[in-house]
């Protein structure tokens, strides 16, 4: 029967002791990052899930507000109306900035000679560095009809548009507001374009356009779903254009929140639960994101 010796006796302990710390390591890596997203991010949208369940001059837990959200009257669910506007808006504003950003974004990454890169980018994210409620007003200044743009009309002797306070004013002012953000996710995707690629695809005879869809987009498709995932996500929330560009056919589940947790006749339980409406959106958006850009990815690296 062998025995152990003394030396690897007295490292039984010591081997415990590393996988011991092993095993707590990575609690150690997170709990900084992960003490500031329970405290700041979990606990509040679990104050906001139960008081979703209290009704309105109630103490009792019931799905009342939930109920109201598919609240039927005059012909309309009123609410639904409001979430499906929203929804409207941040698909129109998703496939504009992205039929505008990915041109840009490509002319910056593969065309732009790399020392003119760094500074274009800069110019073309400027604005982020301005307060977006100053870039709304700014869009006030200029859609209103004594404004910059319909002097310009009329000065050319054409007559001037009316989109201030309408659906067309919010979708111009979202669209301004977000293409940055496209443009900085497609340019970090087509700054690693492999161009060896597209020289092979024209030495073999594919004109531009078949270049462009079989050579070009599947390099850069996880980009693109990124870019869709951060501007739809963010659109669908906006609060500040629908509120100064639009009127009151325009407003979104963000002004419907705000105004019930601030407005005349507040109702906190039922903006609790059009709160959560709109994290369980967002959640099923980044869920999609997480699942389907994952394989596009590998896909991408096969």
């Amino acid at each position: 029967m062998p025995v152990n010796s003394p030396s690897e006796t007295k490292r039984e302990p010591n081997s415990k002791a590393v996988r011991r710390l092993t095993w707590l390591e990575p609690l150690a890596l997170l709990f900084p990052s992960g003490f500031w997203l329970v405290v700041f991010l979990i606990v509040p949208t679990v104050f906001i899930l139960i008081q979703s369940f209290v009704p309105f001059g109630k103490t009792s837990f019931g799905i009342d507000n939930y109920q109201r959200v598919f609240e039927y009257v005059g012909g309309n669910f009123i609410y639904l109306v409001v979430v499906w506007r929203s929804l409207l808006y941040a698909i129109i504003t998703t496939a504009f900035c992205l039929l505008l950003g990915f041109p840009v974004a490509y002319w910056l990454a593969v065309i732009v000679p790399k020392r003119w890169r760094n500074i274009l980018l800069v110019l073309f994210v400027l604005p982020l560095w301005t307060s977006s409620l100053l870039r709304s007003y700014a869009w006030i200044t200029i859609l209103r009809p004594t404004g910059v743009l319909n002097s310009f009309l009329n000065f050319l002797g054409l007559s001037g548009i009316n989109v201030l306070n309408k659906a067309e004013g919010v979708i111009i002012g979202m669209i301004y507001t977000y293409l940055p953000y496209m443009v900085l996710v497609l340019y970090t995707s087509l700054e690693r374009l492999d161009l060896r690629l597209l020289e092979a695809a024209a030495d073999l005879g594919a004109n531009s356009r078949q270049t462009f869809w079989k050579i070009t987009i599947p390099q850069v498709s996880s980009g693109i779903i990124a870019g869709l995932a951060l501007v739809s996500i963010t659109s669908f929330s906006d609060y500040i254009n629908p509120q100064l560009l639009g009127g009151p056919g325009s407003r979104t589940i963000a002004s419907i929140i705000e105004l019930q947790f601030l407005g005349a006749s507040s109702n906190r339980g039922f903006g609790s639960a059009l709160s959560m409406v709109l994290i369980l959106a967002v959640t099923i958006v980044i869920a999609l994101l997480l699942k389907y850009g994952d394989r596009r990815v590998v896909s991408d690296g096969e």
